[in-house]
């Protein structure tokens, strides 16, 4: 298998597809209540978590995800995506290789516009990666993307991870390609709630609300107390939003 996986729990599959902020570890407080009653089933992408990546290669993040599920035998799926993985949920879902049931996508970063702040974010840190400030760009994030209501632990834990994705990521040179599947949201015809926080950046928000608008069946809603990663912030309230929906 190309990229490290679990799987907990059975009953309907639920496909847990985490930020690039951090890796599959953000799903930890959900992962053992969702089970009580799902399949639930997790992965890290590749330069993320317990996931190598291979110097130099062209690689699709979703057809890694497609063959975990393929290796499970699983044709049928409701997905839960945070972030940059609300985009390989899209792709999943306008694939052949396997049914998107519904999908539950957290802060989508599909655009289209690039909004000042994300820009200023993205732009500082870049510079602080090349600096070779790995620690100082994995704050940054933690500190922009994460709301109010997350405690100390949390925001060290998010600092971790996404610490470690660049230090695996900075390593892997020549630079890998990925590669991606264009999707036109108005094609899918599978249930969708957008969540976005109202702690957000306003890229983030402008995308939810986008997403929301170009899905056929596409709900959108804006939690009041949430920053970018509310699985994390307010783990027991997204615990029951994801039990609810599905």
């Amino acid at each position: 298998m190309t990229i490290w996986y679990d799987v907990h729990g059975a009953g309907e599959p639920v496909l847990l597809l985490h930020s690039a902020a951090t890796d599959s570890e953000m799903w930890d407080p959900q992962v053992e209540a969702l089970s009580d009653r799902f399949q639930v089933i997790r992965a890290d992408y590749r330069g993320y978590g317990r996931s190598a990546l291979e110097p130099g290669i062209r690689y699709s993040d979703v057809e890694d995800v497609e063959e975990v599920l393929a290796a499970l035998g699983v044709t049928r799926t409701a997905v839960v995506a945070s972030s940059y993985s609300c985009s390989i949920a899209l792709q999943l879902a306008a694939g052949t290789a396997v049914e998107v049931s519904r999908m539950l996508l957290f802060n989508p970063a599909t655009g289209p516009e690039v909004t000042p702040d994300v820009k200023s974010y993205w732009l500082e840190e870049e510079e602080l990666v090349a600096a070779g400030d790995i620690e100082g760009a994995a704050e940054l994030t933690a500190r922009l993307l994460l709301g109010p209501h997350a405690d100390a632990p949390t925001r060290r834990h998010v600092t971790d991870m996404q610490r470690h994705a660049y230090e695996v990521q900075v390593a892997a040179l020549p630079e890998p390609v990925q590669v991606d599947r264009d999707v036109r949201p108005a094609d899918l015809d599978v249930p969708a709630l957008v969540v976005c926080g109202a702690h957000e950046l306003e890229f983030f928000r402008a995308s939810a609300r986008n997403l929301a608008a170009d899905l056929p069946r596409g709900e959108l809603v804006e939690l009041d107390w949430a920053g970018h990663l509310p699985s994390l912030e307010r783990p027991k309230e997204i615990t029951r939003l994801i039990g609810d929906y599905l």
